[in-house]
């Protein structure tokens, strides 16, 4: 199910799921925090499970899937954002060598490559533990470093995959325009 209402979301969500906290510390559930970050920005958002949420982000190179994930035994919300652009088989070798110039780049998070869906990502987590609640500013860091990395290494991508360029060229290119617009 798909939410936009801020009012709506609250209600449907209380009245279909309610929230078993399994920490007596923790107050609410981090994605708690999200949804309300999500609803007051109007993004459309799911929230199909308690301890999973995902919104739909518009940039300027892609659409970006961002989920977030309540990973409750290591007390960690994780952020993953990934753009529809699939690696092909040919291509494999160069993208993952990207991934590893990218990465060295980056202060937090890092690029990845989900091999049961061919497409790359952007991961990161905020720990949580001994009951630790998250800020709005937070987790709105987090959605914004994710969108900010994605959206800064789409084209290189882009330029392996399709124009089969090799990473670092890729990667030059990339950050060459980047340094020329600012």
């Amino acid at each position: 199910m798909t939410h936009r209402s801020p009012a709506r979301t609250s209600q449907v969500w209380t009245a279909m799921n309610p929230l078993q906290i399994d920490d007596p510390d923790r107050a609410e559930h981090p994605l708690d925090v999200v949804e309300r970050l999500a609803s007051g920005q109007d993004w459309a958002f799911d929230r199909a499970e308690a301890d999973e949420m995902s919104i739909s982000v518009a940039g300027q190179w892609a659409e970006y899937h961002v989920a977030y994930t309540w990973i409750g035994d290591m007390e960690a919300l994780h952020v993953a954002s990934a753009f529809d652009l699939r690696v092909p088989e040919r291509r494999r070798n160069e993208v993952l060598r990207l991934l590893s110039l990218i990465n060295e780049q980056l202060w937090i998070g890092h690029f990845d490559l989900w091999n049961s869906e061919d497409v790359v990502m952007f991961r990161h987590a905020l720990l949580l533990t001994g009951g630790a609640e998250p800020t709005q500013r937070q987790c709105e860091m987090m959605l914004k470093s994710a969108v900010e990395a994605c959206e800064r290494y789409f084209q290189a991508f882009q330029f392996v995959i399709w124009a089969g360029k090799s990473a670092r060229e890729s990667l030059d290119a990339v950050l060459f325009e980047t340094e020329g617009e600012a």
